[in-house]
């Protein structure tokens, strides 16, 4: 049976229903598996397999307390008939790699992936765990992660959902998604600074033992739907096998040759499960971590020190906007072979000077980890240039990942078939890809989705399409140190 522990080793370890109810750990470390399984199949031997069918045989491996009658219940529930696309996460083939499509889900982005499931995952958690307490879920979002939040759990049956998000961080259409939220349990409040204060207020909230009593004296304990919650990495693991897969059944790759895969992160915990992938027995020669102006990761991985000591920049890829990424933790702590007591120094240390610096033997964990960035004019760039050249339209951080596997080819010659994560719908950061095209910017960012529309004939997902005429239903904007009391004030 695989059990989860923290990765400051010194919380008891839990089964994962137990995991994915309390979120983070009782000594503020995040859980992570025991051992990390095997898959329990050769990739070559589900060719023609749906996604549904790859997600239970991955999540079984991971998910050993559930039943098999509950894991399927969680996975129907998730991907039949939730996505515009059949196959979920399509792969795409253009001139220099395949594209992995993350965006056909209800909110656009690649948080859909985890967030459709981790609802039902919840729920059952909270049964087989005889919880008789309702949940509070408290999220901080620079972006994807909110929307997708309060569209899973959305009038789900004792669970309240708040959602933080920087006020002046995130794209119109991503505000508007938030803001417009249905759901007699949602509350979205925008915050004045960045997605870094957002996320380290919603760490302080799980740090402070008054506030998780005021909380449970209202009936509620708390969790968490950010990547820190193991219930939301486990399913991101499942779309890169499921990749692979799909590399040998298109010719793409031999069966065991090796793939790269380049993915554009803030908070690492896509990139973490692509590793995670690696480690059940998928062949990836290079993860390529493409960062935007807020290049912390490309810093950490070209030197081995971790310094969020720097200006803060805000981009066109907003929800890569981060200087802390929380679940590099979990990766410090696979690499240093489950030192969690050099973990626990390396988080004391960014909790009270900003910066860390790894060891030797994590420094040569992550020789296997290539790190890149691009600015804005980059990123723009690298969208127009791929429309030109093959008439394939991505949104800016996906251009961020386009733009560091450009770079990375030319730097080492590595011609290795690439899956890059598409990470988010075009329509999203309209703004951004009118200019990149050549379209004239507009100040409201649904007439540049008409316009590039009308321009490049590709279709406006639905939860786009009318999104502009929605009700605004959360309007309040508050302070930092006004955190807990929203939270309070949100719990019936």
């Amino acid at each position: 049976m695989i059990n989860y522990i923290s990765t400051r080793g010194k919380s008891e370890s839990k089964r994962s229903a137990e995991a994915i109810i309390q979120g983070i750990a009782n000594d503020k470390g995040l859980f992570v598996p025991d051992r990390i399984p095997l898959l329990s199949f050769k990739p070559e031997q589900k060719i023609g397999s749906t996604y549904k069918y790859v997600a239970f045989h991955v999540m079984q491996s991971f998910l050993q307390d559930f039943t098999e009658e509950e894991l399927k219940k969680c996975i129907d529930g998730a991907y039949e008939g939730t996505f515009e696309s059949v196959d979920v996460a399509p792969l795409v083939k253009t001139k220099k790699s395949y594209f992995l499509e993350l965006f056909h889900g209800r909110t656009a982005a690649f948080k859909d992936l985890a967030l459709s499931i981790m609802p039902y995952l919840m729920l059952t958690s909270m049964m087989k765990e005889n919880e008789d307490k309702r949940v509070a879920i408290l999220t901080a979002t620079s972006g994807d992660t909110g929307k997708a939040a309060l569209e899973g759990f959305s009038d789900v049956p004792g669970t309240e959902i708040i959602v933080f998000y920087p006020k002046d961080g995130v794209s119109q259409v991503q505000e508007r998604q938030m803001i417009t939220q249905m759901g007699k349990n949602t509350h979205v409040f925008a915050i004045y600074g960045n997605f870094d204060d957002a996320q380290t207020g919603v760490k302080r909230l799980f740090d402070d033992e008054g506030f998780a009593a005021s909380a449970a004296a209202k009936g509620y304990r708390l969790s968490s739907a950010n990547s820190i919650n193991i219930g939301r990495l486990i399913p991101q693991v499942v779309y890169y096998v499921y990749a692979y897969i799909k590399m040998i059944e298109n010719g793409a790759v031999q069966a065991g040759a090796p793939i790269n895969i380049v993915v554009p992160t803030g908070n690492f915990g896509n990139i973490l499960a692509a590793y995670y992938a690696r480690e059940m027995g998928i062949p990836v020669n290079r993860f390529i971590c493409a960062s935007n102006r807020n290049k912390v990761l490309t810093e950490f991985i070209n030197t081995g020190v971790y310094d969020a000591n720097r200006e803060f920049y805000m981009t066109n890829s907003p929800s890569m906007d981060i200087l802390i990424s929380s679940n590099l933790e979990r990766l410090l702590y696979h690499l240093s072979g489950g030192d969690s007591a050099a973990v626990l120094r390396m988080m004391e240390s960014l909790g009270a000077c900003g910066r860390y610096e790894i060891d030797g033997t994590i420094r040569d964990g992550l020789k296997s980890f290539y790190g890149g960035c691009a600015d804005v004019e980059e990123t723009n760039a690298a969208i127009g240039r791929l429309y030109e050249e093959e008439k394939y339209l991505i949104d800016t951080h996906t251009a961020v990942a386009y733009k560091v596997y450009e770079d990375y080819r030319k730097e080492s010659g590595d011609e290795t078939p690439t899956v890059i994560a598409a990470t988010a719908n075009p329509y999203k950061f309209a703004d951004s890809v009118a200019a990149s095209i050549g379209l004239a910017v507009d100040a409201d960012g649904f007439a540049n989705i008409r316009a590039v529309n009308a321009s490049t004939g590709v279709r406006v997902p639905d939860s786009l399409r009318n999104l502009e005429g929605k009700e605004v239903r959360h309007r309040g904007t508050i302070s930092i140190d006004s955190m807990a009391e929203a939270v309070l004030n949100s719990l019936a």
